[in-house]
């Protein structure tokens, strides 16, 4: 049989999935997750191919196919030419989401839906029609993020009297989404420190009240509302963020237990629908009187003040301990693979 492969490159790394190509929708034959790499999105990208081909050539199998999503234009541009002759197709990250969105019919079959993607380097709001696959509007905000929440838990150890590396934090705040409450252990001190899932969301109440207004914002400017928000990344894997959520805003809300791995399983769908695609880009519209889309954040409420006040006294701290958990690695072992990139043409 023969294989697609579906990557999703983001600010944290990559994750990768294999399939047969007649078997998108299956639990995966094998799957990966990078971390980001010194030398680039393109690096972290072609070594999660790397070990995907290996993955297949072990199980004497071929891939016929590969898609990769990303979010911007720099980014698309790096992996297409890391690739050089290789093929492969880049898709633009709403694109894919959307996709595997509709293709488990969770997708509402009009209106638009609005994108909540919640990832280790910010949030990003793509409001997008369900039946064009035309994108309203999107805007991105750096003040809530993963590794943001990374660094106010390990702050919150550190006042407990324990200290963990960030690796170690970010373990602990992914715990959380399934468990309620967590002892830590200093590895060098002994000391013990208790946290709890109540802990966690007081930590980031503030910046998931900016992400709601954020959320009410584009709403505005587009002028439209959307029938339901999706939430993405792995963030949202958080009951407390989901809840919090919920409760901000009067939407339907649509969840995949795997949210990570939403724009890993479009990037699959595409490369078995379309294995010899170039580059498929979402097309943009200009809805009901909004001029551009906004790249300003709105101006923040008190409690964000706060959370900034709070992360402030991080300082020097939290900076070198975010720098500590980056990875490193290579890819020299041969030539990179076929990369595709996947979208609708651009209205002129």
């Amino acid at each position: 049989m023969v294989l697609v492969l579906g990557v999703s490159a983001g600010a944290g790394g990559a994750r990768a999935m294999l399939t047969h190509s007649d078997q998108p929708h299956l639990p995966p034959i094998d799957r990966c997750r990078v971390g980001r790499r010194e030398n680039g999105v393109e690096d972290t990208v072609f070594e999660a191919i790397r070990l995907m081909r290996k993955s297949a050539a072990k199980r004497d199998e071929f891939i016929t196919g590969i898609a990769v999503t990303c979010r911007c234009s720099s980014q698309a541009e790096a992996i297409r030419t890391t690739a050089g002759r290789n093929r492969l197709t880049v898709i633009d990250e709403p694109v894919a989401q959307l996709r595997y969105l509709k293709f488990t019919g969770r997708l509402p079959a009009e209106g638009s839906i609005l994108l909540y993607d919640l990832g280790a380097s910010g949030l990003t709001l793509t409001q997008i029609d369900c039946r064009t696959e035309a994108v309203l509007a999107t805007k991105r905000s750096t003040v809530l993020c993963g590794e943001g929440h990374d660094a106010l838990l390990r702050w919150l150890l550190v006042r407990g009297g324990v200290t963990v590396d960030m690796r170690s934090t970010r373990h602990y705040k992914e715990m959380l989404a399934t468990d309620r409450v967590l002892t830590v252990c200093d590895p060098i001190s002994g000391q013990r420190a208790v946290i709890t899932r109540s802990d966690f969301a007081e930590l980031v109440e503030a910046g998931i009240h900016h992400s709601a207004s954020f959320v009410r914002h584009m709403m505005e400017e587009t002028g439209v509302r959307p029938t339901a928000m999706a939430l993405l990344g792995g963030c949202t894997r958080n009951k407390s963020i989901r809840d919090e959520l919920e409760q901000q805003l009067d939407l339907p809300m649509i969840y995949d237990p795997e949210p990570e791995f939403v724009s890993t399983r479009g990037a699959v769908l595409l490369a078995a629908e379309r294995p010899s695609a170039r580059r498929v880009r979402s097309v943009r519209l200009t809805p009901l009187g909004l001029g551009r889309t906004s790249s300003n954040e709105p101006v923040s409420r008190r409690k964000l003040v706060a959370a900034v006040a709070v992360t402030a006294t991080l300082g020097g701290t939290i900076v070198g301990a975010l720098a500590m958990d980056r990875e490193t690695g290579d890819h020299t072992d041969g030539k990179p693979p076929t990369v595709e990139v996947v979208g609708p043409p651009r209205h002129g």
